[in-house]
């Protein structure tokens, strides 16, 4: 029910747009707009890593749509290449938000959820934590599109934390000067000093020199061409998506490449 409620709040080109939802004595169903490009995830993982240019692209595109989020106070809390989603034209959609929330005006929440690699520091000390933790994850999605894999990685969830505790990151020679600074300011353990936490909020992150070749205008109206438009035969086309066997007898070798998400409380 939250997830519906916070659906049919928004509309917004890179959110997964609710049409409808259905209900019987058990079950709320929801139709939803239909991505059939696949995931971020695959089509990273297929190359490795992109190249400025590109990263640029789909990280302006989480960022106009953590900026709108936000300016209802919407905490999304679950970014990861997996839940970005490519619309027929190349352009990314947000999807699942079964971990999102609306915080009251300047509030926290302490809520344990997330993917291990992407959660920021106050998530793990259970500090509470606000807005500023889809900043955190904003810069955690663009070190590992620009470099291949994210910052802090292990085997281990417990020495992921502790690396994201220590925030020791190593910038590869190939990132530009602006991406470095933009993931610096991103990446900091103090939320209230975290770029995207500051006075002019959202603005402060895509006013940042990165962002600076983005026409903000021109790509929430779709006319910058993406960087890669995936191939799309008919409406009902799902050939980008992974084939899973039925619940009941999956195959969970399936899954042995990507990240599981934690839940743990309210």
């Amino acid at each position: 029910m939250n997830e519906k409620k916070l659906l049919d709040q928004c509309d917004h080109p890179f959110l997964l747009r609710l049409a409808a939802t259905f209900q019987d004595d058990n079950e709320i169903y929801m139709l939803l707009e239909l991505a059939l490009g696949g995931e971020l995830f695959s089509v990273l993982r297929e190359r490795h890593r992109f190249e400025e240019p590109q990263g640029r692209f789909y990280a302006s595109c989480v960022g106009a749509a953590f900026s709108y989020m936000h300016n209802s106070e919407i905490v999304y809390r679950d970014l990861k290449p997996e839940n970005l989603l490519f619309d027929d034209v190349g352009y990314l959609k947000v999807v699942d938000f079964g971990f999102a929330k609306q915080l009251a005006d300047g509030g926290r929440t302490w809520t344990l959820c997330g993917t291990p690699e992407y959660l920021a520091p106050e998530i793990i000390t259970n500090k509470g934590h606000n807005l500023a933790v889809d900043w955190w994850a904003l810069g955690i999605l663009i070190f590992e599109m620009l470099v291949g894999q994210p910052p802090f990685c292990a085997d281990d969830p417990m020495d992921i934390y502790q690396k994201i505790l220590r925030n020791r990151v190593t910038y590869p020679a190939h990132l530009s000067k602006n991406a470095k600074d933009l993931l610096a300011r991103l990446l900091v353990s103090n939320p209230v000093q975290r770029l995207g936490s500051l006075k002019r909020g959202p603005r402060d992150v895509l006013g940042h020199a990165f962002y600076k070749p983005t026409d903000f205008p021109q790509l929430l109206r779709k006319e910058i061409k993406a960087p890669y438009v995936p191939k799309i035969s008919s409406p009902t086309d799902t050939s980008n998506f992974d084939d899973y066997e039925e619940e009941n007898g999956e195959d969970w070798s399936r899954y042995n490449d990507k990240r599981q998400n934690l839940f743990k409380g309210f």
